[in-house]
């Protein structure tokens, strides 16, 4: 046996069960140790393309993202994807031959990468500590949520490594003083002062993140004990669907109410969520009495973007019971929904009729060939079934599928943005589908993403996905048309395409949308056998700027 196989049989022991890449010289053994291993291998057509899918495979479903690349530009095509798993604290392992030789046309610095996007590089050494380290990369990933690259030097990897190969492989101990180590709530008396500070709150609001998507219960049994209202950050959109104190999203993607009801708060709790300028719109949801607190299993994540009044760290369920029980009398059950502060019954009916985007009243833009795209996706709600998972793309059509399409809970809903890179939308796709093969997969794209990431048409195509791909084409970079107004936009406009035909010759069905009535091609396919993708290429108007990211460019 030689160390590639035993790297690829480490981590199938460990319980990896899928891996995304494209496969080389470099990568092509390893990538077979898995398989053979019994884990699947999804064949992405780009490197980039299949570290985000394994990014958006690793968020929805609780496992461990891996991605097997060749040396050199194998892992150069896959920065991207790479650097916003990095950026979003998703734990995601890189298999990437590497070229020692100086003279190898294939040699590059590739710890330098990692580390330039945020990664944690390492390395197998030597056939006697293959396994070893194979399993320090994976825990690595899984109880630090970090990204990983493991470098496999091609002359290691052809190496014996039949020493290394006895055995299961252990899983190391945590180091001393790493992220994770604090199960729970610290610093001593944390939770009691958290509690003392929530019940003399009138308004108090919690904002769950991507480190609270675990804490439904919790969060909400703590929320009926103090009266408090309940959001997510994007990334945790639909955590609380169903509570009737649910407001959705907090931030650029907020209904009018539920920014309101967000800075009116006298207390917010922020749940494994960092409260960056997206969360907070620069601040302004923030009021100017309101005290933040912040509960974190990171502590370096803590104040990070904003002051808070209290910082503590834990593990977000474990700290939320802890919350709970400091407000109860020791052993006694989850008390009865309380109606106090901003918990009223007139509320909870302004919050059911007023927090979905689309009970806001707008002047329906459509005509002249164009779809508003508040109609569009509005109609396309209406259509798809309950049981969906969105992942959308980067641009200036972006928030119309964060807000007007809704999703039944937390698994719902895959938004790759801690990068903000266009391009990503339909391989996150993809990755989500893979996870959540219960629910239909809806990628949301711009026509700028839509072509960016279109080599990946052919992998939903061959692995015969019935997923609904809606391209929102204003045949532009919408974002850059809208801030640079008053300047030439030629750099940043583009002729049609005919996007409907460049999908069917990829083998999925079409339709081009400019009206509602177009949509009856949506209905069709849905009662068909759904036997291949579907895209909506929507022609939508394009005269309305988009303030998520007119609030992000405060920020360039």
């Amino acid at each position: 046996m030689i160390v590639a196989e035993v790297v690829g049989r480490t981590l199938a022991a460990l319980g990896v069960d899928t891996v995304f890449g494209v496969v080389g010289s470099g990568n092509f053994h390893v990538t077979n140790a898995l398989v053979n291993s019994g884990a699947r291998f999804v064949a992405a057509r780009h490197e980039g393309g299949a570290a985000t899918m394994a990014d958006a495979y690793a968020r929805m479903s609780g496992k461990v993202g891996v991605v097997s690349v060749h040396q050199g530009p194998g892992l150069t095509n896959a920065l991207t994807g790479l650097a916003e798993a990095a950026k979003s604290g998703t734990p995601l392992v890189v298999l990437a031959g590497e070229a020692t030789d100086p003279l190898s046309n294939f040699r590059i610095d590739q710890d330098a990468l990692a580390t330039a996007v945020g990664a944690v590089p390492m390395r197998v050494d030597d056939a006697d500590s293959a396994a070893e380290t194979t399993a320090e990369a994976y825990a690595t990933a899984t109880r630090d949520r970090r990204a990983v690259l493991l470098n496999l030097p091609l002359e290691v990897q052809h190496a014996d490594g039949a020493s290394a190969a006895d055995g299961p492989p252990v899983m190391p101990a945590r180091k001393p003083g790493t992220a994770g180590t604090m199960a729970r709530v610290w610093p001593d008396g944390g939770a009691e002062a958290l509690a003392w500070m929530l019940m003399r709150a009138e308004k108090p609001v919690f904002i769950a993140g991507r480190g609270a998507r675990r804490a439904r219960r919790e969060l909400e049994e703590l929320a009926d004990l103090v009266g408090a209202l309940l959001a997510t950050s994007a990334v945790a959109k639909g955590l609380f669907r169903g509570n009737p104190w649910d407001l959705d999203v907090s931030g650029g993607f907020s209904s009018p109410l539920t920014a309101q009801l967000i800075r009116g708060a006298d207390i917010l709790v922020a749940w494994g969520c960092s409260l960056n300028a997206w969360t907070t719109r620069h601040g302004a949801l923030i009021g100017p009495g309101t005290e933040v607190i912040q509960i974190d299993l990171d502590e370096e994540s803590i104040a990070t973007h904003r002051r808070v009044s209290l910082g503590l760290v834990g593990d977000i369920p474990e700290a939320a019971a802890a919350v709970a029980d400091a407000l109860r009398p020791a052993g006694s059950r989850p008390s009865n929904p309380v109606l106090r502060g901003y918990r009223t019954r007139a509320l909870a009916d302004r919050i059911a009729a007023e927090r979905p985007w689309r009970s806001v009243p707008y002047e329906d833009e459509s005509g002249d060939g164009r779809i508003d795209p508040r109609t569009l996706t509005i109609a396309l709600d209406d259509l798809l079934p309950d049981e969906r998972i969105v992942a959308t793309d980067s641009g200036n059509f972006m928030g119309y599928p964060a807000m007007f399409l809704d999703v039944p809970d937390e698994g719902g809903f895959c938004f790759t943005q801690g990068f903000q890179a266009v391009g990503l939308g339909l391989a996150t796709a993809v990755g989500a589908a893979l996870a959540r093969p219960d629910r239909l997969p809806i990628a949301a794209l711009g026509d700028g993403g839509a072509l960016m990431g279109i080599a990946e048409l052919e992998t939903v195509v061959r692995l015969g996905l019935p997923m609904v791909i809606v391209v929102y084409d204003d045949e532009a970079y919408g974002a850059e048309v809208h801030h640079f107004a008053g300047h030439s936009l030629d750099t940043v406009t583009f002729p049609p395409a005919d996007l409907a035909s460049i999908a069917r010759g990829y083998g999925c069905a079409a339709v081009t949308v400019s009206a509602v009535s177009d949509l009856d091609a949506v209905t069709a396919w849905l009662k068909g056998p759904r036997d291949r993708p579907l895209l909506v290429h929507a022609k939508v108007t394009r005269e309305r700027a988009s303030w998520w990211l007119e609030e992000a460019f405060k920020g360039h």
